[in-house]
């Protein structure tokens, strides 16, 4: 276990330097977020390479984490890099850039590429420790369960939000319709579910229940750091009518809206 956690530490570390050095010349940190996807993917991958857990594991449930977290995966990187392709770097690095000055670039090395692949090292715990062993078919199953329910809320909820932004007539408005309705971020948790699914059918069908840190701190990260709490400062300051949407609706777990 402890070998296969050193790879998959120094695969994330060389893969985030990499996307480092590309983003350099771009001047587009923004690129770590396209690659957060995929680099999941990578991980899951390898995992079940270096553990060759075909030799233990009967048929082919070897193969569930991985392609899991390939769907995942490519549907976010497609989802993230589309919505920011031909837009430059997203505003949040463009302040951060402005503000860290000709010290920035080696400083984003350390604050947002190697940060980011520590964050998915944690994160991606079940996923390699799923290669370990032989899953228990009902934590299996619940896994997928879970998976698929958060990943069609997630996709439904982006294409939602992708329609709406595409429409003119939606500049400056909120959107509450859809599922929308129910959850001011209805992405985010769908994204949570995802990984509350993927360590049912990794770490605790293994029995390694510690794993549990990863679907916790992706649920923090999204709800109180990275996700909600983020995005809120600034819908509220920019968009008129979302403060009365935040009165009414829930901010993360879907719930019917107030009146």
């Amino acid at each position: 276990m402890t070998t296969l956690f050193g790879w998959t530490g120094g695969l994330l570390a060389a893969l985030f330097v990499l996307t480092w050095v590309v983003s350099l010349p771009l001047r587009n940190a923004s690129i770590a977020d396209v690659v957060w996807g995929p680099a999941f993917v990578v991980v899951a991958w390898a995992s079940v390479l270096l553990v060759r857990p075909w030799e233990s594991v009967g048929g082919a449930a070897w193969l569930v984490l991985p392609v899991l977290t390939t769907l995942w995966g490519g549907r976010l990187a497609l989802h993230i890099g589309g919505r920011n392709l031909g837009k430059g770097e997203d505003p949040r690095y463009a302040r951060w850039r402005e503000e860290g000055g000709r010290s920035w670039p080696l400083r984003s090395l350390f604050t947002v590429f190697l940060l980011q692949g520590a964050i998915l090292w944690v994160v991606s715990l079940p996923l390699q420790t799923g290669a370990l062993g032989a899953p228990a078919p009902g934590w299996l199953l619940a896994g997928v369960i879970l998976f698929a329910a958060g990943f069609i809320l997630e996709s439904v909820a982006d294409a939602q939000l992708a329609r709406f932004r595409r429409d003119p007539a939606s500049r400056g408005q909120v959107l509450d319709t859809g599922v929308w309705r129910y959850s001011r971020h209805p992405n985010y948790f769908g994204d949570a579910v995802v990984w509350w699914g993927l360590w049912l059918a990794g770490g605790a069908a293994v029995g390694a229940w510690w794993t549990v840190v990863s679907p916790i701190l992706m649920t923090i990260l999204l709800r109180w750091v990275s996700g909600v709490a983020l995005l809120e400062r600034s819908l509220a300051a920019s968009r008129p009518g979302y403060t009365d949407y935040m009165r009414r609706t829930s901010p993360f777990i879907p719930l019917p809206p107030k009146r």
